[in-house]
């Protein structure tokens, strides 16, 4: 049977990844981002911002900035957010997972409490919370802050999962097998669980890719930016500025626009709509292959 989720979700995936590296090389895509804020024509001046039409495909935002080289130019910002948490997250899992292989130990209480913590407060009203956190507000390093906060959010949950299925093993015969002969913990853990942990891991991860895309839309919802920097514009003032074209903060600052120009939040909103259903139907498809390939060898 054809698993058309993973040849769709492939498919689009590298379309994707294609537009962010290739997009802002194209022809029509405006690199420096300068807007044009007024336009004379025949008889009339008009002013920004401006709907879509022939010149403008996707409309203009509020400086004159052509929407389409906006989400092309942010795509590269945003994919580097997406993937930057979802690492992390995987990272600190993995290694707290091999500190409690044994399925005890403070390690293993850790990931407990952490996914317990996870799993009864809301993930978007647990990131707010930290990520206006004076402290992290106004620190010379927000961003960096806010990419580890929204990383480790959600460490018990992927690290719980993982260890259910690190136990599992642990009780297999081959890993019992590699035990008795005296295999080292480290070494147990790179060649008896990894190979088989690798399927759901990467399933995981592509799934959490999309996770993570849901979770910066509706930080920007909220007007919470993950790349803004504070900076000092008196003496004993200051304001928070925003450091990229990642579609999540240009989704954020348009909203107060939905019942007017309602383009300009439209076009980012459904750019993050259509990644987040990319990276689903890809997890999806991938778990369709291992699990098919798996029951092969059953």
């Amino acid at each position: 049977m054809k698993n058309n989720n993973l040849v769709i979700g492939g498919i689009l995936f590298l379309l994707f990844v294609l537009l962010t590296f290739v997009g802002p090389e194209l022809p029509f895509v405006k690199k420096g981002m300068e807007g044009q804020r007024v336009i004379m024509g025949e008889g009339e001046i008009r002013t920004a911002p401006f709907p879509p039409s022939e010149e403008f495909l996707l409309g203009t935002d509020h400086e004159g900035r052509d929407l389409l080289s906006v989400i092309i130019v942010g795509a590269r910002d945003t994919l580097q957010l997406i993937v930057s948490i979802t690492v992390i997250r995987y990272v600190v899992a993995l290694i707290l997972v091999l500190l409690s292989v044994k399925g005890k130990g403070p390690f293993h209480w850790l990931l407990q409490w952490w996914n317990q913590i996870s799993s009864g407060l809301p993930i978007i009203f647990a990131a707010i919370l930290f990520i206006s956190l004076p402290f992290f507000t106004f620190s010379d390093h927000r961003m960096l802050w806010a990419i580890l906060i929204l990383a480790l959010i959600e460490v018990g949950r992927v690290g719980y999962i993982i260890q259910e299925r690190t136990i599992r093993l642990s009780r297999s015969q081959f890993v019992e097998a590699g035990v008795t002969v005296g295999v080292s913990p480290i070494r147990l853990f790179i060649n008896y669980y990894i190979p088989n942990l690798l399927p759901q891991i990467i399933t995981n991860f592509c799934i959490d890719l999309g996770r993570v895309t849901l979770l910066l839309g509706q930080l920007g919802v909220f007007y919470i930016f993950v790349t803004q920097e504070f900076v000092q514009t008196g003496y004993g003032t200051g304001e928070l500025r925003n450091t990229s074209y990642n579609w999540a903060t240009f989704l954020g600052e348009s909203r107060g626009d939905m019942l007017t120009t309602f383009w300009i939040p439209l076009f980012p909103a459904l750019a993050i709509t259509i990644v987040i259903f990319i990276f689903t139907i890809l997890g999806e498809g991938l778990r369709q292959y291992f699990d098919k390939k798996e029951n092969a060898h059953l």
